[in-house]
């Protein structure tokens, strides 16, 4: 069995009295592509925002490989290896596909505020960079200027931003938001892709994303988890149809 890399142990965050996020105890198992599911107002946002420590807890724990991280900063959780994709997404879109990649590397080497060396002064990243973009099938695009892309190629590019920081665990919030059928599958296929040897925890609405891809699901409901389990036990669950799926899940 996977040791649990990602936990949660009693997370609440009240805000003026209304509770967000009710006293969640989450599991994430190392390797596994875990989905986070809801109605809008769940909490799902609340959750991430709390594993990142861009709020603060009012009650409860987070656990990265075992460690207390509840205190610490949003930058130094990403370097532990904990990183969520719109933390570093944000895209140049006057820059090529490549300078983007780029630039996400460089805030590894530390030297990501050092804008008055010249362009050039990278070029000793391109092969990584490059390397990345063939992870997400946008080596043909690397010179191409990225508000030029299709908005499921930006996507893409998104992804290899957030593997230039070289994440054990990748927190990705609504992936395939707003994408057309064939955006979606080329994203699922380049996360089922970069999972390999990483641990994924993704926020995301779209039920055959979650049922192609993932092997655990945490249903969240007014705060609190109403179920847990694989697709099948929890898409059977009564509770979840009523509070979530509805008539969808009769055809996912």
């Amino acid at each position: 069995m996977s040791n649990v890399i990602l936990e949660t142990r009693g997370l609440t965050k009240e805000f003026s009295g209304f509770t967000a996020v009710d006293s969640v105890d989450l599991q994430v198992q190392e390797g596994h592509i875990h989905a986070l599911i809801g109605p809008n107002g769940a909490g799902k946002s609340t959750v991430f925002n709390l594993l990142t420590r861009f709020l603060p807890a009012t009650r409860g724990a987070v656990l990265y490989q075992g460690q207390a991280i509840g205190k610490l900063a949003p930058d130094r959780i990403a370097r532990l290896g904990l990183v969520r994709s719109f933390q570093i997404s944000a895209v140049f879109g006057q820059m090529s596909v490549l300078e983007n990649v780029r630039v996400a590397l460089q805030r590894e080497l530390g030297t990501s505020f050092h804008f008055w060396k010249p362009a050039n002064s990278l070029d000793h990243l391109n092969q990584r960079a490059m390397h990345l973009l063939e992870l997400v099938d946008l080596q043909d695009f690397a010179l191409h200027k990225t508000a030029e892309l299709p908005y499921g190629r930006k996507r893409a590019l998104e992804l290899a931003t957030t593997l230039a920081l070289e994440p054990k665990v990748m927190l990705l919030d609504e992936p395939t938001q707003g994408m057309g059928h064939e955006d979606v599958e080329r994203v699922v296929e380049l996360i089922r892709k970069v999972a390999v040897g990483r641990t994924v925890l993704m926020v995301e609405h779209n039920l055959r994303v979650v049922s192609s891809l993932c092997h655990r699901i945490t249903v969240l409901a007014r705060g609190s988890v109403l179920a847990e389990g694989d697709y099948a036990s929890v898409s059977a669950n009564p509770l979840v149809r009523e509070a979530y799926m509805g008539k969808e899940a009769e055809h996912v």
